[in-house]
């Protein structure tokens, strides 16, 4: 036998699959009535299809890797929620993890809104003329705009640091996350802000 003949071909690809997509309904019903064993397994089947689902987007390995585990974790407990008629077990599975997925970045996305507009809301400065005041919004719209534009763990680094006054360390404790990474994400995003304000001051 060569090396060419032990590759598997595209028949037993698509019959591995096929026998996979067979399984998860079986395993889902075992999982609904409590069995960790049959959970261990559909995970094991699925995991790979999720993670690459939510990375691509979250586009953040840490953020993507808890949003698995949450995912997962919503499997375990609410199993009884698929349809069978209604479609496919892993077509469920997969719409749980692109809504869950989605519903995070939009979280992300509001708590640094909302955290941006309460410091600019808690200034003291008064601006009188009309002018600073068109300034100030212009301003405030980039920065929203350039948050927009980060990863989540970049937003949510720089809301813990800048306007929370956390340390590095502290950040990186609080997300679970290395602190190089979190000294990284806080540099790249901060490059952003500075890139998108360069020409407001």
């Amino acid at each position: 036998m060569t090396v060419l003949d032990e590759r598997p071909s595209a028949e037993s690809a698509t019959f591995a699959a096929d026998r996979m997509s067979a399984a998860l309904p079986h395993l889902l019903s075992r999982v609904a009535q409590g069995d960790h064993q049959a959970f261990a397994r559909f995970y094991d089947l699925t995991v790979d299809r999720v993670y690459g689902l939510v990375s691509r987007v979250l586009r953040d390995p840490g953020y993507s890797e808890e949003t698995t585990q949450e995912i997962f974790l919503h499997v375990w407990r609410h199993a009884t929620d698929f349809d069978a008629s209604r479609g496919s077990a892993l077509s469920w599975l997969l719409t749980v993890a692109h809504r869950r997925a989605v519903d995070r970045v939009r979280s992300e996305t509001a708590l640094a809104r909302r955290t941006l507009m309460s410091g600019v809301a808690g200034t003291s400065i008064q601006f009188d003329e009309v002018s600073a005041a068109a300034e100030l919004r212009d301003t405030r719209q980039r920065v929203i705009s350039t948050l927009d534009e980060l990863t989540p763990l970049q937003r949510e680094s720089l809301v813990l640091a800048y306007y929370h006054g956390l340390s590095y360390r502290e950040v990186s404790e609080q997300l679970s996350v290395g602190l190089p990474t979190v000294k990284a994400r806080i540099r790249d995003g901060m490059r952003k802000l500075r890139t998108s304000l360069a020409d407001v001051a």
